[in-house]
């Protein structure tokens, strides 16, 4: 489907985003997904997003992709991954907003650099009632949060990333609060090249299930 281009603000700054939506009746559920990391090139339209994007509208949610702060057409310039905690939050007051969104039901999921962006936001933002993070690359260590966390989770990884160890992945998905699910696919890299569909519909299913 052709996504609706938008913009949004955060604070003083303009952002861009794509709005994955199906005309139907509401309202519904919807997740916002953050992309990887802005220094080497990640963007909204990275093949990982825009693939969970593709699978949540497939199962009647709405999706958010944006690009934070001085990425593409957003304004501002690389916040060091504590000001993108803020262009998170502004994402999820436009989706809460719009019509046909059930503000009580969203999501928020993030790959990579995203993924160690979106955490402390979901945990901490009542809006959000699950987080997907998708080969989850952080600064600090995540356990604390992770151990404090009581919303649903999901963990992914995958068996030849050499970024994001699957054992580290299996070790948040251990130390994570319940409730919680932790899974390694056979096969991808960091870059999910080949493996988006499968690393997708399981990100759809695990929103589906909590949305």
């Amino acid at each position: 489907m052709k996504p609706l281009p938008i913009t949004f603000q955060c604070g003083e700054l303009k952002l861009e985003g794509l709005y994955f939506s199906l005309e139907r009746q509401g309202p519904l559920p919807a997740v916002v997904v953050c992309h990887p990391h802005p220094l080497y090139g990640g963007s909204m339209h990275n093949n990982v997003t825009c693939a969970i994007a593709d699978a949540l509208v497939a199962v009647s949610m709405d999706a958010l992709l944006f690009n934070f702060r001085g990425v593409g057409s957003s304004q501002g310039g690389y916040g060091g991954g504590v000001e993108e905690q803020k262009d998170i939050a502004a994402a999820l007051e436009w989706l809460q907003g719009r019509e046909g969104v059930d503000g009580g039901r969203l999501g928020l999921a993030g790959y990579s650099f995203g993924a160690g962006v979106a955490l402390p936001v979901g945990c901490a933002n009542e809006r959000v009632k699950g987080i997907a993070l998708i080969s989850p690359y952080f600064e600090n260590s995540p356990l604390d949060m992770l151990r404090g966390c009581r919303k649903p989770k999901l963990i992914m990884g995958g068996s030849n990333d050499d970024r994001v160890l699957p054992a580290d992945v299996e070790t948040y998905g251990e130390e994570a609060a319940e409730p919680k699910e932790c899974e390694i696919i056979d096969g991808p890299d960091h870059f999910w090249g080949g493996y988006e569909g499968q690393m997708a519909e399981s990100v759809a299913g695990f929103f589906k299930d909590i949305l």
